[in-house]
């Protein structure tokens, strides 16, 4: 992930730690000169996460996100600001990508597309259309005066799983900073925000994953105080008649994308990368990229079926 480059100047040293958050490997690395120091920021950013995930995780029934879902249809819920503003970042998110990002894909049902367990088969496109037909930001009510969130459907579940672990990794760096810590990194399963400098002195190396070999990059990037995230059909997928169904899914068909093995976003926020990785690959490379060049500060790196590299106009490979 990150590379020293030249001799460490001054008592500066990296401390990382690695460990499962929200379902997912979590590495926070932070730059300090006293390790006990340095070993208790780590401790308190592992806290903020743990304290995000309690409040957005589907896996338990008392959380708001499960109370939101729970009463789809039925009443408005109220919820921390926090969780509110996420959900209307989200929202605005899902109009920018014209529906590519929606935080209530949640209404699909795991029977549809489960990649956990071995499928045989493709679904039927009818049922694949019937089951999308709950899923629509545009049926997230949100009441500003009264923090309230209300599904209006029976049936509507909202998810965190397209910006959760970008919001983790963000807010826990802004923990780390406002704790003293001026350089570090925090690495949610490829979701990743770095900060300051390697205790060389120079900016961090961060390694774009080969989607042919996931454990291996096929180019790096030098930065500092940037977020890159990666949405990939190597992460988890099915094979059907010798071909390979991504667990990318168009919330408008039901039905996987295909065309592209990767997108790599890189922008100043992590929560914002890990939002726009997956609509890219669902928007297609022409639209995906016409997108991102038109956002400020956000660039993207694609890599599609037939291994070939397209990246937006404002990003630098070495």
């Amino acid at each position: 992930m990150a590379l020293n480059d030249r001799p460490v100047i001054s008592g500066l040293k990296t401390f990382n730690r690695v460990l499962k958050l929200m379902g997912n490997r979590f590495e926070i690395t932070v730059v300090g000169e006293d390790e006990s120091t340095s070993l208790q920021r780590i401790d308190e950013a592992v806290e903020e996460i743990r304290r995000i995930e309690a409040l957005l995780t589907t896996y338990k029934e008392s959380s708001q996100t499960n109370e939101i879902n729970a009463l789809a249809g039925i009443e408005p819920v109220k919820v921390d600001r926090e969780v509110f503003d996420l959900i209307a970042r989200s929202k605005r998110i899902s109009e920018v990508t014209q529906g590519a990002f929606d935080i209530t894909y949640g209404s699909v049902d795991k029977k549809l597309w489960n990649f956990d367990k071995e499928m045989k088969e493709l679904p039927d496109p009818e049922t694949a259309r019937k089951m999308v037909s709950l899923i629509n930001y545009r049926n997230v009510i949100l009441d500003e005066k009264e923090g309230t969130v209300f599904l209006k459907y029976p049936g509507m579940r909202i998810g965190f799983g397209g910006i959760g672990k970008g919001y983790a990794a963000e807010k826990a760096k802004l923990l780390l900073k406002e704790k003293g810590v001026n350089s570090g990194i925090v690495n949610a399963a490829g979701d990743l925000s770095a900060w300051g400098k390697q205790p060389s002195g120079n900016d961090w190396t961060i390694g774009i994953a080969d989607p042919n070999s996931a454990r291996h990059p096929f180019s790096y990037l030098s930065i500092s105080d940037l977020a890159i995230a990666t949405s990939g059909n190597y992460e988890k997928y099915v094979m059907i008649g010798g071909k390979r169904y991504s667990h990318t899914i168009d919330p408008k068909t039901g039905l996987p994308v295909h065309g592209i093995k990767s997108v790599t976003i890189i922008c100043p926020n992590a929560e914002i990368a890990d939002a726009m990785a997956t609509p890219v690959m669902i928007m297609g490379i022409r639209v995906g990229l016409d997108m991102i060049d038109q956002m400020k500060g956000v660039a993207c790196l694609i890599v599609d079926d037939n291994d070939q590299i397209h990246t937006s106009k404002n990003i630098n490979l070495k």
